[in-house]
């Protein structure tokens, strides 16, 4: 393995370089996309609602390598992108419909006597949703979230498909022209370990804080 590592770790480096790249993008993109449309489920407005929950209908249930596919074979004919980036779009528009259900799930466990005493307060709909219940339905979501992003890291392996340049397609790469199949998962394994592990404890780490800090 020692050996294997030495001789294609300038591949593997690289690799892992697109690897996490693609999950920085996509945890944030995500991030930011899931909280809109979880917002857009609770305004007071049909049209928003009705955006919003089949936005994520629709992504939460096509399987992600449909949509990283689509965007590889059908949008590259519109618009000239990539493996890596269509690889890490599909993963954005797939991740955030389950950040979306996430974030909205904890704004739903904000009691509802918070939102009425800051209306009663003279705050308008969107600072309540700012200052009151967001920061409490991301402290409460903070456990599920941790999951999403550690979710997000292990699919972004589906980049192999798609030529995407990631650990996965490197390992495949260097399989076929050493056929030592074996090793190379490993070493791929081990690197992503490196990034889950301290993503996992840093979610934990969150979690405990602002559990002392409640």
């Amino acid at each position: 393995m020692i050996s294997l590592l030495a001789s294609n770790f300038h591949s593997f480096l690289v690799a892992f370089g697109y690897t996490l790249l693609s999950s920085i993008i996509a945890l944030i993109a995500s991030t930011v996309l899931g909280t809109l449309f979880a917002i857009l489920q609770i305004v007071p407005s049909k049209t928003a609602n009705v955006i919003a929950r089949a936005y994520i209908e629709v992504f939460r249930n096509i399987p992600l390598l449909i949509i990283v596919m689509f965007f590889y074979l059908v949008v590259t004919k519109i618009v000239k992108i990539g493996g890596f980036t269509a690889g890490t779009i599909g993963l954005t528009l797939y991740t955030s419909a389950f950040i979306a259900e996430t974030v909205r799930a904890g704004i739903n466990s904000v009691g509802i006597g918070q939102t009425e005493g800051a209306r009663a307060n003279g705050l308008s709909f969107w600072q309540t949703l700012r200052i009151i219940i967001l920061p409490q339905a991301f402290k409460i979501a903070i456990p599920s979230l941790g999951n999403q992003f550690i979710n997000l890291v292990k699919n972004s392996s589906i980049l192999a498909f798609v030529a995407g340049g990631d650990l996965m397609y490197t390992a495949n790469n260097v399989a076929a022209t050493t056929f030592d199949s074996f090793n190379s998962y490993i070493i791929v394994g081990i690197f992503y370990l490196i990034i889950t592990l301290p993503l996992n404890y840093y979610m934990k780490f969150l979690e405990t804080k602002l559990k002392g800090m409640a």
